[in-house]
């Protein structure tokens, strides 16, 4: 149901995202601080909700279904800001496009997957790729004017989020690869064979 505690919890990254849509816009240290810990916040849920889910044994088609859509929704809305606040230097815009590039790929094959009734299991290598890109855009969230607040302005924020966001572009490729040679598969596969797969 919507109501159970893990689909709140998948929910609340969406409601999330006006509210870090203004914190940004409003570009004051407090704001980019605020921002950081709503986006850490929101990130962290993604992990909670399937566990619960499983432990409570409250795993359903919708959240199944709601999960994917609130991870994609709230790293497309970070990069967008990112980008259009000029938070992330030319470089930096590369692995931003691989990124966006894999969420789009992997939505599309499961997509494609689930009308064959063939899951897409999330890998070791995937969850490091999800670490990582979470901490390179709460860092570049924050930014170095809201980690002055904390005494640690002296870090170079950009250089460490843009670091960690160049490592998850290169498990992003990886696992990316993975995902589409296990979708190519089940596409190539003979009809008889696939529907014994999806049984």
């Amino acid at each position: 149901m919507l109501t159970d505690l893990p689909n709140v919890l998948t929910l609340s990254r969406i409601a999330a995202i006006p509210l870090l849509i203004v914190l940004v816009a409003i570009g004051t240290p407090a704001g980019d601080l605020t921002a950081c810990i709503l986006f850490s916040a929101a990130a962290i849920t993604d992990y909670f909700d399937g566990r619960l889910a499983r432990s409570r044994r409250e795993q359903s088609d919708l959240g199944r279904m709601l999960d994917p859509i609130a991870d994609k929704l709230l790293v497309g809305a970070a990069l967008m800001l990112l980008v259009g606040q000029n938070r992330l230097s030319s470089l930096g815009l590369y692995p931003a496009i691989v990124i966006m590039l894999r969420e789009i790929l992997v939505s599309g094959l499961r997509e494609y997957l689930a009308g064959i009734r063939v899951g897409l299991p999330v890998t070791r290598l995937a969850q490091w790729k999800t670490g990582f890109q979470m901490g390179a855009l709460g860092t570049l969230l924050a930014g170095k004017t809201s980690a002055a607040i904390l005494g640690i302005g002296f870090l170079p924020m950009a250089l460490i989020g843009e670091t960690m966001l160049w490592i998850a572009a290169a498990l992003t490729l990886i696992t990316g690869w993975d995902y589409l040679t296990a979708g190519w598969r089940h596409a190539a596969a003979p009809v008889t064979r696939r529907s014994s797969v999806a049984d």
